[in-house]
């Protein structure tokens, strides 16, 4: 049955990306950003016409490989079950999350400010030059929360509903947004549709992720006293109840106005507790490690559950 195969695959895809991570070289992900620059590099203009084009290229060529791998296997449990589990573990970034949040809470406890400023690139975008030891840490606790639902929950409630298309569609976008759907001069019209298209893929995952937050702290009603109160002074539909739930979640204090290089933007304030400091980096990175095993769970349970779509 392709549902069953289907949830065997996520919960293997989920183990081996906690047990061993994304590979070190040739990553499909990376492969598919180096495809994404190529053809940027070919569509690029300042337009939402052509940003839209990118972003159709790409995500519907990547789901159109993934509807082929579910057809083809579908019928074949064992075979479904390999492919989908491989696919899981290709899309799902929380093993690197949780060395990157590793890495920072390391060099901050260190006092190696130059290093964990240089190094909270690999978490988000964020202008690092004048962030002290409690800035970065906070810079870290929200990028934790937001790539959890980005790179974990988000990922695998797709999968869920939706098998391998789902998977690596959803990463297809994920992944553009990452490249490109910023508010600088440059993407501000090429990267429109790719942003807007990651709002719309992620507006449930990020409640879902928001919802498994609270109960994995064990918190839920300060959880979602928080996030109902705070996320809407977020810029962002996503970020900010995922954001909030764990401000509520640490019983800390997120947000702010945080700079981007060529922009600044406010995130408002989201809880009611303490800014965060260099010890509540592994408080997030744990929390974060219990809400993506609640997603695979539920993941799991859509995929037994859920009328799943006959792709052949």
């Amino acid at each position: 049955m392709p549902r069953v195969s289907r949830a065997i695959g996520l919960l293997i895809g989920f183990a081996a990306d906690r047990l061993v991570g994304d590979p070190r070289r040739f990553h499909p992900v990376a492969g598919f950003g180096q495809t994404a620059a190529r053809l940027e590099q070919r569509l690029y203009a300042d337009s939402r016409r052509n940003g839209t084009v990118h972003t159709a290229v790409l995500v519907g060529s990547t789901t159109v490989l993934g509807l082929a791998a579910e057809r083809l296997t579908r019928r074949h449990p064992i075979l479904h079950t390999v492919v989908t589990a491989a696919a899981t573990w290709t899309v799902l970034g929380a093993r690197s999350l949780d060395r990157e949040a590793e890495t920072m809470a390391a060099l901050l406890a260190e006092k190696d400010i130059p290093a964990a400023r240089d190094r909270l690139s690999h978490l988000c975008a964020r202008d690092a030059t004048d962030l002290e030891a409690d800035g970065l840490a906070r810079a870290t606790v929200e990028s934790i929360a937001e790539n959890t639902s980005d790179a974990c929950v988000a990922p695998l409630l797709w999968g869920g509903v939706l098998g391998v298309p789902g998977l690596l569609g959803y990463r297809a976008a994920n992944t553009l947004d990452a490249m490109v759907g910023y508010k600088s001069p440059k993407y501000l019209n090429f990267g429109w549709a790719s942003a807007r298209l990651d709002d719309v893929l992620n507006l449930l995952p990020a409640r879902v992720c928001a919802l498994l937050t609270g109960l994995a702290a064990g918190r839920v009603q300060e959880t979602t006293r928080v996030w109902r109160r705070d996320a809407p002074k977020h810029p962002s539909p996503n970020a900010g109840p995922v954001e909030a739930a764990f401000a509520g979640a640490l019983g800390l204090t997120l947000g702010g106005t945080n700079s981007y290089g060529t922009y600044a933007e406010d995130r408002g304030t989201l809880g009611d507790g303490p800014a965060p400091t260099v010890a509540d980096v592994r408080r997030t990175a744990a929390l974060a490690r219990r809400v993506g095993m609640a997603a695979a769970g539920v993941a799991a349970i859509t995929a037994v559950l859920a009328k799943g779509k006959r792709w052949g």
